[in-house]
């Protein structure tokens, strides 16, 4: 059966389960076209800002990556930047050594991510919430000072330089309006969003909720609860890698700070933000963030974050389940009235 096929037939404990409500959220709604047509008229209305949306949709794959392993499996993490700076440095040591296909380094840098996740994985799963923070807290840690000590190689706090990405596909270059490198982060984007979409809303997905709820009930049931994780884990773990590998090549420069504690914590803000359990909502947050971020910073760049987080405070107290929480109840409230 496949991870990616809804609709295949059952088999093993869930024989006989009916996959009808899975095929039915696995429909793609109106809400959702409108969505993914935003960024297309963002491309002709805000000409100027194409490398600042490039940096929002990599942020939103980032946080996506985040969304798969916390909202929908409930594993917290402190660290997860450092699956981040992997596939960054991974993606521009390959560029610096000739290996400068954008393709070929996305791929590189997600494989790389990956194999480090999955064999993480037997570490951060192991004991409650409090280790695991810990645990991916110490992993990410490591990974700093190592990036740091290791200047031969990384740069240390100069960063990696002397990346050269070459043309995507052989014919179109990075150029300094952001053009290419727009569309190449959003497509990137709707590909693993679309690939995310597919396993969240199949049996694999249901199983990861029912982990999420009650990791005890699942044994029960017939799930391998902890071969569900890994997988999961290593997959988030990969579309972290794939995000950090499109900032180096969108940027051809790789700072430190990719590997930051900073960086795992937003990832956390906006997660909460744009509201856990929702791959719109890690997208939304994102955005929001991201454009908050740019608005607050350019009126008042010394107290810009102290405006941040009362929206934060007012969006935890107020909209229960971050922004996609307060649309859900605001849809609700208005079929209710229509009714």
């Amino acid at each position: 059966m496949s991870l990616f096929t809804p609709s295949a037939p059952l088999s093993g404990p869930l024989a006989g389960f009916d996959d009808g409500p899975l095929r039915n959220a696995s429909r793609w709604r109106a809400p959702e076209f409108v969505f993914w047509a935003l960024p297309v008229v963002a491309y002709f209305a805000f000409p100027d800002d194409l490398a600042l949306l490039s940096q929002m949709a990599i942020t939103a794959l980032l946080v996506l990556s985040l969304d798969l392993i916390l909202g929908y499996a409930g594993i917290i993490s402190l660290g997860h930047a450092a699956f981040f700076g992997i596939g960054a440095y991974a993606a521009g040591l390959l560029a610096q050594h000739g290996w400068g296909d954008p393709i070929l380094g996305l791929a590189g840098a997600g494989l790389l991510a990956a194999v480090t996740g999955f064999i993480t994985s037997f570490l951060v799963l192991r004991g409650a919430d409090l280790t695991r923070l810990m645990v991916t807290l110490g992993v990410a840690s490591m990974l700093y000072v190592s990036a740091n000590k290791l200047t031969s190689i990384t740069g240390g706090l100069d960063g990696l330089q002397g990346v050269e990405v070459k043309p995507l596909l052989g014919r179109f270059a990075f150029d300094l309006y952001s053009k290419t490198a727009y569309i190449y982060c959003l497509v990137v984007l709707f590909v693993l969003f679309w690939i995310a979409r597919r396993i969240v809303h199949s049996p694999f997905g249901l199983s990861l909720h029912g982990i999420r709820q009650n990791v005890f009930r699942m044994p029960a049931l017939g799930t391998p609860v902890n071969a569900r994780l890994v997988a999961i884990y290593t997959l988030g773990a990969a579309y972290a890698g794939i995000a950090g590998a499109l900032l180096t090549q969108t940027t051809q420069f790789v700072s430190i700070d990719v590997l930051s504690f900073s960086r795992s914590a937003e990832l956390l803000l906006i997660l909460v933000l744009g509201g856990t359990g929702s791959l719109y909502g890690a997208m939304l947050g994102a955005m929001v963030f991201m454009t908050m971020h740019q608005v607050l910073s350019g009126i008042n760049p010394q107290y810009w974050q102290f405006w941040l987080g009362l929206m934060l405070i007012f969006v935890v107290l107020f909209a229960r389940g971050g922004i996609m929480g307060a649309l859900r109840a605001l849809s609700m409230r208005l079929s209710r009235k229509r009714a």
